[in-house]
């Protein structure tokens, strides 16, 4: 193997995967912005705003314990791009709808057809890198996930400071998402033979003789890793609590008064995605692979910062972007460490269908939460009360990650780069 050609095209692929799944959130993201004036004008409560949401999470719960197993036998290069066009159509038909249970039915499937692109990738990159460097690919891969959540808030709050209808919040930013899908298949291989070079693992060869039946049972009879994916729900049910509900915190009765506040929700994602990449990096070196640490560590911070915001209540802008950046530092950034879990705990054979059925655990409690968080706000007509539940959200996976007991062996690998 020519290793520095290899090495070049090692790292191609990955930025090629995390430039995709850059713009893949503008699909998704958007609907928080969205939710408020969707709701004033379809004239509905924020409870059934809360259950469209859980809609597409379910959507995307589903659409990963399908597309998960899937990925390991179509690959990425396929999947992605035909996901991001189909999210994309979704998204430009509720721009048009005038009905709720349009809205519903439409964000369901946008679900399933997001679902699409996550598992895929991770199954790329795990054929990609050598598990003593996977810990950097994965925080690089979540990092871009992050930023894409930045790209999003960005857009949607220059929309509306250009006081554009919540409708374009679905036409514009996904146009982005098409050019991005269009430059992925362009340019990545699903496997390094598919450029010519040995795969790394012999595993990847031996997948096309499993079943999807088999690749399942595997997964599902691994006690430390369905543990991990009870974890990753409540981890995820804290960040897209942060995530759905944050605009609408903050766009509150009169936002126009003092728009200088929505910019203050863009600093929550630039921080979950400075997170991802931070955690990737000490989960491999401050906490020496040891992943359930690191998650338990990360979450139990982002539990005592959701208290801080609940009881501060600050008006001050200093102190609230300092705390909203804080936020998705922690509660996003151990995102990083999770997925490394799925090859670690299951080996390199059942990448796709390890990390498809995490991310379904973690989009079906995220779906959970959607309704619940909405009824808090109608009960208490505060959304500060948001963010106590994050807080016990949170703590609680901090406790059940902390019950694996992992033994990681990365150390005794050797990159074939």
């Amino acid at each position: 193997m020519n290793t520095k050609n290899f090495r070049k095209d090692q790292w191609l692929m990955l930025l090629v995967t995390m430039f995709c799944y850059l713009f893949f959130y503008t699909g998704r993201h958007n609907f928080g912005w969205a939710a408020k004036d969707m709701a004033a004008e379809l004239q509905v409560p924020y409870t059934t705003i809360g259950w469209i949401s859980f809609s597409m999470l379910i959507g995307y719960a589903i659409g990963q314990l399908v597309n998960g197993n899937l990925a390991d036998h179509f690959g990425a290069r396929r999947m992605v791009p035909l996901g991001a066009l189909l999210s994309i159509s979704a998204n430009i038909g509720i721009s048009y709808a005038t009905n709720i249970y349009v809205v519903f039915v439409l964000w369901a499937m946008n679900g399933y057809f997001q679902s699409m692109a996550w598992a895929p990738g991770s199954r790329l990159i795990s054929n990609w890198w050598s598990a003593n460097e996977r810990g950097k690919a994965f925080g690089l891969y979540t990092m871009a996930a992050g930023c894409s959540s930045v790209i999003t808030y960005l857009l949607s709050i220059i929309l509306l400071q250009q006081d554009m209808s919540w409708r374009y919040l679905f036409r514009l930013p996904v146009l982005l998402l098409l050019v991005a899908a269009t430059i992925f298949f362009i340019i990545a291989r699903n496997t390094p033979a598919d450029k010519g070079y040995e795969n790394l693992s012999d595993d990847t060869a031996k997948l096309e003789k499993t079943s999807w039946q088999e690749r399942y049972k595997v997964v599902l009879r691994n006690r430390g890793f369905l543990t991990a994916s009870l974890a990753i729900g409540f981890q995820n049910m804290a960040r897209y609590g942060l995530i759905f509900w944050v605009p609408v915190h903050f766009l509150g009765q009169n936002w126009k008064d003092s728009p200088e506040y929505l910019w203050v929700t863009f600093l929550m994602p630039i921080g979950m995605a400075i997170g991802a990449l931070t955690f990737g990096n000490i989960s491999d070196s401050i906490f020496k692979g040891n992943r359930p640490a690191s998650i338990a560590t990360g979450m139990s911070v982002s539990a005592v910062i959701a208290l801080l915001i609940f009881f501060t209540h600050s008006h001050s802008i200093v102190v609230n972007g300092i705390l909203m950046f804080s936020a998705g530092f922690f509660v996003y950034g151990v995102q990083a460490n999770f997925w490394p879990m799925s090859p670690e705990l299951l080996g390199e054979k059942y990448v796709g269908t390890g990390i498809g059925i995490m991310n379904m655990c973690a989009y079906l409690f995220a779906a959970m939460g959607e309704p619940l968080l909405g009824r808090v706000i109608d009960v208490t007509h505060n959304t500060r009360y948001v963010f106590l539940a994050i807080a016990i959200i949170s703590f609680t996976c901090a406790l059940i990650i902390s019950s694996i007991k992992y033994k990681h062996h990365v150390s005794l690998q050797v990159s074939n780069t």
